[in-house]
């Protein structure tokens, strides 16, 4: 019989043993001091995260799309990094997709067995349409989950892009995906709960994903978000900032040329630095490939 190996996630931490018997504030101390872990473990895949970014700024730039698949928490991160880029990049909601066992309403209660359907994970690699040149990305911090495999596996058979965030070595050298990104956080303060340093991991993993991919591709000048929608106060009140510090205009001035560019921050930027119409723009950034510095910098 084939012996189950445990996945590092699973494993008791020599420094929790006697967690219960600790004061409140060596306990707070205790889990800082393993969070500290986190960082350098994801920074030590730098290479496997850069690498993924270019295989989805290629595909996006074929017209593909981004799901992230997974259980839990991890499913639950997924859908988080998901529902953010359409307000900070301007992205469609289609763009990047988060898909979690057990359906949405996994994602406020947890939905027992549904990370155990195989089934189910490749089912829905095929109900969402994913095609060779969309990017999936499966994420499982014990890296056993059979929903995410699964998807992962028909997502191969496709041809689709496919990466795998998993904080447990035991699986990297037999998962069915191209890139694999391992940040090894080491076992749990309490053990197997991946909600925790696992879980910190995977936030700073996706995080960097989307943000350098949407850097790539031209929706960040500087470090402005130049392509953000102001859906709110905030976010309007951040894009008459923004539009003022790159065209050193009054906050009224900024605030009515805004509103001539139907409050699309790159087009207003780009009509106050080539003193041109809103439409003539719009073909300015189309013809620099929607890159901001390319369009108001190349005056040829």
């Amino acid at each position: 019989m084939k012996k189950r190996i445990l996945p590092l996630t699973e494993k008791r931490n020599p420094r929790s043993r006697d967690i219960d018997r600790f004061a409140t504030l060596r306990i707070v101390r205790l889990i800082n001091s393993e969070d500290r872990l986190v960082v350098p473990a994801v920074g030590n895949q730098s290479r496997a995260i850069a690498a993924a970014v270019e295989m989805i700024v290629k595909r996006f730039r074929r017209g593909g799309r981004l799901f992230y698949v997974g259980a839990g928490t991890s499913g639950r991160l997924g859908v988080l990094d998901a529902a953010e880029c359409p307000p900070t990049f301007g992205v469609p909601p289609t763009l990047v997709q988060g898909i979690i066992a057990g359906g949405r309403r996994a994602l406020v209660r947890a939905v027992e067995g549904a990370e155990d359907n195989e089934s189910a994970g490749a089912t829905v690699i095929d109900r969402r349409r994913i095609r060779s040149r969309d990017v999936v990305v499966g994420i499982a911090a014990c890296g056993l989950t059979p929903f995410v495999r699964a998807a992962l596996k028909r997502a191969l058979a496709i041809g689709a892009g496919t990466i795998f965030i998993t904080c447990s070595p035991e699986a990297v050298s037999h998962v069915p995906a191209e890139i694999v990104i391992n940040p090894v956080v080491g076992p749990e303060v309490i053990t197997g709960s991946t909600r925790m340093k696992a879980g910190t991991a995977t936030k700073l993993v996706l995080n960097t994903l989307t943000t350098v991919t949407m850097i790539r591709l031209g929706k960040v000048y500087g470090n402005l978000m130049v392509d953000l929608k102001a859906t709110n106060n905030k976010l309007r009140d951040r894009s008459v900032r923004i539009v003022m510090e790159m065209t050193g205009l009054s906050r009224r001035a900024a605030a009515k040329l805004l509103a001539r560019a139907d409050g699309r921050v790159k087009l207003a930027i780009v009509m106050h630095h080539r003193s041109v119409s809103v439409t003539r723009a719009a073909e300015i950034l189309d013809d620099c490939g929607q890159l901001l510095r390319k369009a108001i910098e190349d005056r040829k």
